[in-house]
């Protein structure tokens, strides 16, 4: 049985045209099982019923046209239920609606199974028999799962529009859901577009003989210094737009392109005989399989950074003409992966928007989408690329919604939201160097989350008080061994200064869990819980100190540092580490013959074991920083970069709320100060429930700063703490949501959550 079940769902999955598909699988199943019917029923939600598709054993007339609504028959039963349905004798059932144009009057065994996707009910399994009678275990077990196996096929054969000679509504009437990438809307034609180059289409082939080796390596190494110079260009070009750490990914290109080990690697199979473009391929395909074999999607999207940069340096090994397009003045760009090279190479050409086949919101084309302010919808559901080239498009990155040739009242209703969303953009502005004070006179610091030293000169005028969270990773990541204390110092320096007036918290080397340093390799069955931020450098003082003493190097005659610790879960690991801070600390009075500043020192709250020590660490540190990403992540027991769980991962599930308003009172009663740094510090609705809880400090991407300055100074925190008792008050992340969707409302705020005012 479990052999048939596989040969059924390989040849469904094979078959390109559904309705075909659905014709052949009914057949094969009433066969594997020996019924006498077996039918698919397809849920159309415009006309909530479930439309007859295919069947072996009811009137082929009836196909495409018998329509059983939600509610009504077995059927719909089944499809209410969410469970299967078995039945001896089915005119019996008062649920039973009779059809005449089926002719199934002389079956009365039936089972029915629901065919459900993502929680979404896409149609019934039914097989029926003449002779009365219940289907056994094994018959049942079967038909569930067929049915769960089916699923996925399903979803993706009616995204692409292949519904078959029945379907009267055309593809293009429907809108797509893919993930919220990037808020904003954009309406503008499509523009499709192929790799100049791909590493998929390249052979494998061997030299006639070994004369050619060295000319081969000179070929791949002048590659690789046009796509450095190439990167560079890039880098540039966005080094002026924006500042934070969504241009990590050129860093790490960059890196990877000086990377003794990865030229080194195709170098070997270029001396095994290989050509460069298949050596290229050999290598830069072992690297994404190892990617895209781990179970988490963050560190699966660095597998298609790598194919990217593969890509990159083979047009420039095959010195291939980039694509040019006739661009039209503005655009949305659609790929089956966009990279973010590609946004970065047409953003400055009239880009309005992304659409993305694959990818998630951590995706760097994401997270550079968002520093841009580019609208971008990723992971939808395919349809053939060649079909939407010069489209008209709508982006919806609010909710993630498509549509494709929509029509002119859809259009005129959208170019109205699109004025309404740039007038408040505009409005927003405004704000920028005014205080964060609400009306009632209660003030909040804004800060900014930053990673890199190139771009803090416009970073510091985006109306931010100061960095609540540099991360140090990057100058480990860039080189092939640690860093010196000199080097280290001299980019720590640059910060500084960027900021001379302002606070700047600097993180401790943070790696482990999705951040590897290749010269460190880590390996572990479990990363995120496993040896990672302080744990590692507690394990390494030789690592920890040499960090912590560049900064205090650094921050000589700025008198602006303060560092934190990450990954903290026990008074131990702060002890420690204080008096390895200290131990620093006096080494560099007695190298300088004088006192210098001492930083303050604070730690990150984001391992829930510490909320029931915070007397203790208050106590040790001058100041508490939440990570919410990953306390949220680990309260919740949830991957949010998981796709399967990824929607159980909510920052205003009541628990992780609770969690926050718990820590910020514990923070007032010790009197220390309490930051918070994670997207839900950029949310709208996450910034009011903040202020109300008394955070002091709120940490932020740029150009999240200015939105988020508007709305504490449109409102007071006696409206704020009103909103939060509420909030403490309910059940679900679901109530959650909906009532501070309601009171963003009634506050004049929804254009910050959705297209329009």
């Amino acid at each position: 049985m479990l052999a048939r079940l596989r040969r059924i769902v390989l040849e469904f999955s094979q078959e390109a045209d559904l309705q075909r598909a659905l014709d052949r699988l009914v057949t094969q199943v009433k066969r594997a099982i020996n019924t006498d019917c077996c039918s698919v029923y397809l849920a159309d939600y415009k006309s909530q019923s479930f439309l007859l598709k295919a069947s072996d054993g009811l009137a082929k007339d009836s196909l495409g046209h018998t329509a059983i609504g939600f509610s009504e028959g077995l059927i719909g039963l089944v499809g209410q239920r969410e469970e299967p349905i078995n039945i001896a004798n089915a005119q019996l059932h008062p649920h039973f609606k009779l059809a005449p144009e089926v002719k199934e009057d002389d079956l009365k065994a039936f089972l029915g199974t629901p065919i459900i996707h993502q929680r979404k009910v896409l149609g019934i399994l039914t097989i029926q028999q003449k002779q009365a009678r219940t289907f056994d275990e094994d018959e049942e077990a079967f038909l569930v799962t067929l049915s769960a196996q089916l699923s996925g096929a399903i979803a993706n054969a009616e995204a692409r529009g292949m519904v078959g000679k029945y379907s009267e509504i055309s593809p293009w009437t429907k809108q797509l859901t893919g993930i919220a990438g990037a808020a904003g809307v954009a309406l503008a034609k499509a523009i499709v577009c192929q790799p100049d180059a791909d590493l998929a289409n390249i052979a494998l082939i061997k030299m006639p003989n070994q004369q050619a080796v060295e000319q081969e390596k000179q070929r791949f190494y002048q590659a690789v210094v046009k796509t450095r110079a190439d990167f560079e260009l890039l880098s540039s070009q966005l080094g002026n737009i924006v500042s934070d750490d969504s241009l990590d990914i050129f860093e790490m290109y960059k890196h990877l392109l000086t990377s003794a080990s990865l030229g080194q690697e195709i170098n070997e199979e270029i001396s095994k005989g290989w050509r460069a473009e298949s050596a290229l391929k050999l290598i830069i395909d072992r690297y994404v399989v190892q990617f895209e074999a781990l179970d988490d999607i963050y560190i699966r999207e660095r597998g298609s950074d790598i194919r990217d940069l593969g890509n990159r340096i083979l047009v420039n090994l095959l010195q291939a003409q980039k694509q040019t397009k006739d661009l039209p003045e503005s655009f949305i760009l659609v790929a089956e992966e966009v990279t973010a090279s590609m946004l970065a190479q047409y953003q400055h050409q009239g880009l309005k928007a992304i659409v993305s086949f694959s990818g998630s919101n951590n995706s760097h084309a994401a997270i550079l989408a968002r520093a841009l302010g580019v609208p971008a919808i990723m992971g939808v559901e395919s349809i053939p690329l060649s079909q939407l080239d010069q489209q008209m498009m709508i982006v919806d990155g609010y909710s993630g919604e498509l549509f494709i040739s929509p029509n002119e009242a859809l259009q005129a209703e959208y170019q109205y939201l699109i004025a309404e969303e740039k007038a408040l953009t505009e409005q927003v502005r405004t704000v920028i160097d005014l205080p964060c004070i609400t009306q009632d006179g209660y003030s909040i610091d804004l800060l900014l989350n930053a990673g890199l030293a190139s771009g803090f000169e416009q970073s510091s005028h985006c109306g931010a008080q100061g960095i609540g969270l540099y991360r140090t990773e990057i100058p480990f990541m860039e080189r092939q061994s640690f860093p010196t204390e000199q080097e280290q110092a001299k980019l720590y320096q640059q910060v500084l200064t960027a900021f001379d007036k302002q606070p700047v918290t600097m993180r401790t080397l943070d790696v482990g869990g999705d951040k590897a340093l290749p010269y460190f390799p880590i390996e572990e069955e479990n990363p995120f819980l496993g040896w990672r931020g302080i744990r590692i450098t507690l394990d390494h003082p030789e690592i920890f100190l040499l960090q912590v003493r560049a900064m205090m190097r650094a921050n000589i005659n700025t008198h602006n540092l303060e560092i934190m610790l990450p990954m903290i879960a026990s008074v131990t690991e702060v002890d420690e580490a204080i008096s390895l801070i200290n131990q620093a600390y006096y080494e560099l009075c007695a190298e300088f013959k004088h006192k210098i500043a001492k930083p303050k020192v604070g730690i990150m709250l984001e391992v829930p074991a510490v909320i029931f020590q915070l007397d203790k660490l208050a106590e040790r540190v001058d100041f508490f920083s939440v990570g919410s990403n990953d306390l949220t992540q680990y309260l919740l027991a949830v991957d949010r970069n998981n796709a399967r769980v990824a929607s159980l991962y909510d920052s205003y599930n009541p628990a992780v709320l609770n969690a926050l308003n718990m820590i910020a009172q514990q923070a007032k009663q010790h009197s220390i100060t309490l930051s918070l740094c994670g997207e839900l510090a950029g949310d709208p609705a996450g910034a009011i429930l903040l202020l109300a809880m008394g955070y002091d400090k709120l940490s932020m991407n740029p150009h999240n700063i200015a939105r988020i300055k508007w709305i504490i100074r449109h409102i007071s925190r006696q409206q704020a703490q009103t909103i939060l008792t509420h909030v403490l008050s309910l059940n679900t992340a679901k109530q959650v949501h909906s009532y501070l969707k309601e009171q963003l409302d009634q506050l004049g705020f929804g254009g910050f959550i959705r297209a329009g005012l």
